[in-house]
């Protein structure tokens, strides 16, 4: 008999920990007004989930979509893992479903962690030999997680040191209100940086004095000391 998402979630319980529910609700950001507002945790570490996710690795697509609907914030990373696993092990016919999939399901994928432990397995690594015209739409999207899913994705490129999608979307999301896009833009700068300097100064160079300061920060966390003091000493674009 095929697995069902009922019997994944229940293997998923037997790791749950009410104490630690509670540290991840107040981490996640889960209260009134905050990005993660609603969101319900167990407690489950992510070691975990990935050990179940192993053990669920071919649970169907369907069930896979009951399990991203739960309202439990494990549940829906553990769907996400185990999409991870089957795109790995898929021939091009079934990465191109689970791509689709994954982008038809964006709401369900409403956390910066469900987020960045799945894309750029998923999006980016189906779209590296493809148009990213997709990215580049999704990083004008009204919906923060998508606009990080386009950003984030990149980093299958960039470990194949092919910067130019990340360098594009970083430009074009200089002027995101979101304090989680600062972060995530400044994180792949930071690949950026660990691989080429140059590219990465670059851009600094460019964009530097209308970068915001946490996407900065992130950006040049990597870089000897006293190039750090010297990029943070620069005057800033005045704001309009």
């Amino acid at each position: 008999m095929k697995p069902t998402a009922k019997q994944a979630a229940q293997a998923l319980r037997k790791h749950a920990d009410p104490v630690k529910a509670k540290v991840l609700q107040g981490f996640f950001k889960t209260g009134p007004g905050e990005y993660g507002e609603g969101d319900v945790f167990i407690g489950v570490v992510v070691p975990n989930t990935r050990r179940v996710a192993k053990e669920f690795r071919d649970l169907p697509l369907p069930e896979i979509k009951t399990l991203l609907g739960s309202k439990v914030h494990e549940d829906r990373l553990l769907a996400l893992v185990i999409l991870v696993l089957q795109f790995e092990k898929s021939d091009a016919k079934g990465r191109q479903q689970i791509y689709d999939f994954y982008l038809k399901n964006t709401a369900r994928i409403n956390n910066w962690d469900l987020v960045d432990v799945t894309c750029a397995q998923i999006v980016g690594a189906h779209l590296f030999d493809k148009s990213r015209a997709t990215l580049h739409r999704l990083a004008k999207s009204k919906q923060l997680w998508e606009r990080r899913i386009a950003i984030v994705s990149t980093f299958h490129f960039i470990r194949r040191d092919d910067f130019s999608d990340c360098l594009r979307l970083c430009e074009a999301l200089l002027e995101d209100e979101h304090d989680l896009m600062h972060k995530a833009c400044g994180w792949m700068l930071r690949e950026v940086g660990k691989r080429d300097s140059v590219e990465l100064l670059g851009f600094i160079d460019r964009h530097g004095p209308r970068m915001p300061r946490t996407m900065l920060r992130y950006a040049i966390e990597r870089l000897p000391v006293s190039r750090r003091k010297e990029i943070l000493q620069r005057p800033r674009a005045p704001k309009i």
